[in-house]
């Protein structure tokens, strides 16, 4: 991942220091930044999933199966919809997500 990108998702992600996309629309206007914001809301998404399992007493797991693309298998049981989600995630992107909160308790030791 491009280090200007990774920072961008970091500062999106950021509660103390958040990065406004009105105030900085020239940043978020570039192929890196819309990059950012792209990643931005899938980590969003699949961290609500994540909770949402938690909530629901489920257990979201990590397939450690990498691709030849380097990407890593989640995927998440949802009982209340007998349904489920599976996401491919590069290691950056699995490094990224890891921080957000509750993450790393709901994938326990998988990470």
């Amino acid at each position: 991942m491009d280090p200007f990108v990774r920072r961008l998702v970091e500062r999106l992600h950021d509660p103390a220091q958040p990065l406004s996309r009105n105030r900085h629309f020239h940043t978020f206007d570039t192929p890196e930044g819309r990059m950012a914001l792209k990643v931005f809301r899938r980590l969003n998404s699949i961290h609500r999933d994540i909770l949402a399992c938690v909530k629901e007493g489920r257990r979201a797991r990590l397939f450690r199966h990498v691709n030849d693309e380097g990407e890593h298998r989640i995927e998440l049981h949802f009982e209340r919809i007998a349904g489920r989600r599976v996401s491919h995630l590069k290691a950056a992107e699995l490094e990224l997500l890891a921080r957000l909160p509750g993450v790393r308790d709901a994938l326990e030791g998988d990470l």
